[in-house]
């Protein structure tokens, strides 16, 4: 992928709103979840290193997608797993941490960067040295408002928060001034997914994309 293909990637995301997140033990079902959410409209799914043979997983699923699907990896924390997912097909790495080297290895490779910060501090020092989302985390102990708050100083920086994002809420992040959000457990219920009840995915996913697109038509 080249530059330009990496900047497309950035806006398809900022676009999609939503980003699902998937930390699982069993990923048979995983082919089921994207059909659920991308009948719901979310078009973004980070598949977790913690996810039994996330790599291969990612390998898999790459060439079955949707057109206009984007498939990320996520926790990623070195630039050696960034090239392996890459290798599979991912064309976004997300990190928990900000890691300098690790911007570097996925702009090598030509893929977006979001890597993981907390601090206003952390957050600029990531943008500055590529990054081209930044990953707000943890946000749950934060609040829509810290989002507003951060961009009041560097309105040029695009946040993505993750942790404590809900379907209900997600607005409230989108309209603080977030480019997107990361959505895990919220979107993806566990118990849904024990119990083979995919339709109540699909339910909880487009609510939080009219939340997303009401928060949009007012911000």
């Amino acid at each position: 992928m080249s530059t330009e293909t990496r900047t497309e990637i950035v806006r398809a995301l900022e676009r999609a709103g939503v980003v699902a997140i998937i930390r699982m033990k069993d990923p048979s079902a995983l082919r089921a979840i994207v059909d659920a959410l991308v009948e719901g409209g979310v078009l973004a799914l980070e598949v977790t290193m913690t996810v039994p043979g996330a790599v291969d997983l990612i390998r898999q699923l790459a060439p079955t997608l949707p057109r206009g699907f984007l498939l990320g990896a996520g926790t990623v924390t070195d630039a050696e797993t960034a090239a392996r997912v890459v290798d599979a097909g991912a064309q976004f790495i997300v990190s928990p941490v900000f890691r300098p080297a690790l911007i570097e290895a996925c702009h090598r490779h030509s893929v977006a960067a979001l890597p993981g910060c907390f601090t206003p501090t952390e957050i600029l020092d990531a943008w500055d040295a590529g990054a081209d989302l930044v990953k707000v985390f943890p946000a749950t102990a934060l609040g829509p408002t810290y989002i507003r708050d951060v961009r009041a100083p560097l309105p040029h920086v695009k946040l993505v928060p993750t942790g404590g994002v809900t379907p209900e809420n997600a607005g409230d992040w989108i309209r603080a001034g977030a480019a997107a959000v990361g959505m895990g457990s919220a979107l993806l219920d566990t118990a849904a997914i024990a119990a083979g009840q995919f339709s109540k995915l699909t339910d909880l996913a487009a609510r939080a994309m009219r939340h997303v697109a009401a928060a949009r038509e007012t911000r």
